[in-house]
């Protein structure tokens, strides 16, 4: 459901980084789960405001604003400090969904806050509202193959067959784990989705 009038009471944003050779990187876990939620829900994520592409909608009974930031990762707190001190959003209800190579291909891990644990997206958000306790769901990408791998390449890597079909399908239940974080709260999302 589209709305126009009220201003939202979260912020629901989605890290990856614009543009065609992004496509179906580790990096862009986060828009794969938008463009899942978009899809589910008929909603086109393509207004332009706060640096990002975004769209209001109501969701798990929230009045939200979707966010894909198209600063590229590494700025992606510029978007999201700016909208979150336009509609006076506090941490607390700023969801942000990103990659995270700390876990296996596919698996979810929702957090009611944490630290950026390396992720350069998430320093940035962290820098920009000055605060780390936000929510967040992480998509697992899996570890690079060795470690001597250098990592910016590994994130900017595309998936490939079964990682392919496995994360097409944690997108679908990373979308439907933020409409559960907004209509039930953190501890009901943690119950039904870090346990798959």
């Amino acid at each position: 459901m589209i709305f126009s009038s009220s201003a939202p009471g979260w912020l629901v944003v989605f890290l990856g980084n614009p543009g065609l050779k992004y496509e179906g990187t580790r990096h862009n876990a986060g828009f794969m789960t938008a463009d899942a939620l978009a899809g589910k829900k008929g909603i086109s994520i393509n207004r332009v405001r706060f640096q990002a592409l975004t769209a209001a909608c109501e969701l798990g009974g929230q009045r939200v604003l979707l966010m894909k930031p198209q600063t590229y990762m590494n700025l992606s707190g510029d978007a999201v400090g700016a909208a979150a001190r336009f509609y006076k959003i506090p941490p607390e209800h700023i969801l942000v969904v990103s990659d995270e190579v700390n876990l296996p291909v596919g698996k979810l891990r929702v957090r009611s806050k944490g630290s950026a644990g390396g992720h350069n997206g998430l320093k940035s958000i962290i820098a920009a509202l000055g605060s780390e306790d936000f929510p967040r769901i992480r998509l697992g990408v899996g570890a690079p193959p060795h470690p001597d791998y250098d990592m910016a390449d590994w994130v900017l890597s595309v998936f490939r067959g079964q990682d392919a079909e496995d994360m097409a399908q944690a997108a679908s239940r990373a979308a439907e784990a933020v409409e559960c974080y907004l209509e039930k709260g953190p501890d009901k999302a943690m119950n039904l989705y870090n346990t798959r």
